[in-house]
């Protein structure tokens, strides 16, 4: 490590990250508030309303990112074509949900419930259709009514991300998956596309409140399965379809998945 290098870093990591979060709270609340009301109060369809600006906000903060020195963000053109379907992905970083969600306009995520709980932000997340984690306790309506609808919002062209390691990878290593991303393809007859995520770790590393920058590193995003499976076979299978995609981005990862 050179000299210049040794101090000049923590001073870009500072910087940008200060800039990162000022945008993420500052420009939300003083400024991307204003079009969150006028959505809720003249828009005559506030879900996809609210689904446009949380899409807008986040690439608008990609945008930011793209100017961290020797960075490269790495969209496949595949990627960016999906439209109704299941999207499940792997996870190594806070930045992923954000990143995914900048990709798609039209789109639903299922967000842990303690997230719903919180003042402004779990209404911003009720009215942009996200699905809560947990269906317990008050979110139990919730949750059922965004799955009674997700069959009719995924073929008008919705897109619903999950996340089925459930939290973040530390090393890389895909971890046991739950089957709730499954379920609902299978409840909605809907194809599943599986996307693998690199290097958002590199950037956002787990663990650390600044950005890693002035590093060379190329987050990507890419296409690494399409499947459709025969839902109304008798030999269809909930464990095998799980077991076939963790496979799938185990065998992406290069590294030995965590049992």
């Amino acid at each position: 490590m050179t000299f210049s290098f040794r101090y000049i870093k923590p001073v870009a990591d500072t910087a940008f990250t200060l800039l990162l979060w000022a945008y993420f709270t500052v420009g939300y609340i003083c400024f991307f508030s204003l079009f969150y009301v006028l959505a809720f109060i003249f828009s005559r369809n506030r879900e996809h309303s609210f689904q446009k600006l949380n899409h807008i906000f986040y690439k608008i903060f990609f945008l930011l990112v793209r100017a961290i020195p020797r960075l490269k963000l790495r969209i496949q053109d595949e990627v960016l074509s999906l439209r109704s379907c299941v999207i499940v992905s792997n996870h190594i970083s806070y930045l992923d949900p954000i990143l995914l969600i900048s990709l798609f306009e039209k789109h639903k995520t299922v967000v842990k419930s303690i997230f719903f709980r919180l003042p402004v932000f779990g209404q911003v997340m009720k009215y942009s259709g996200y699905v809560p984690s947990d269906g317990r306790g008050e979110l139990s309506l919730l949750m059922a009514d965004s799955l009674e609808k997700m069959g009719n919002y995924l073929s008008s062209g919705g897109n619903l991300l999950i996340f089925p390691e459930g939290t973040r990878s530390r090393d890389g290593r895909i971890g046991p998956f739950s089957k709730g991303a499954f379920k609902i393809a299978k409840r909605c007859h809907a194809p599943i596309k599986v996307l693998f995520i690199k290097n958002t770790d590199k950037l956002f590393c787990p663990g650390n409140f600044l950005f890693n920058t002035c590093v060379r590193n190329t987050v990507e995003v890419e296409l690494i399965g399409s499947l459709e499976p025969d839902y109304e076979n008798r030999t269809f299978s909930i464990s095998e379809l799980t077991e076939q995609v963790r496979t799938l981005m185990s065998k992406t990862s290069g590294l030995k998945s965590e049992k």
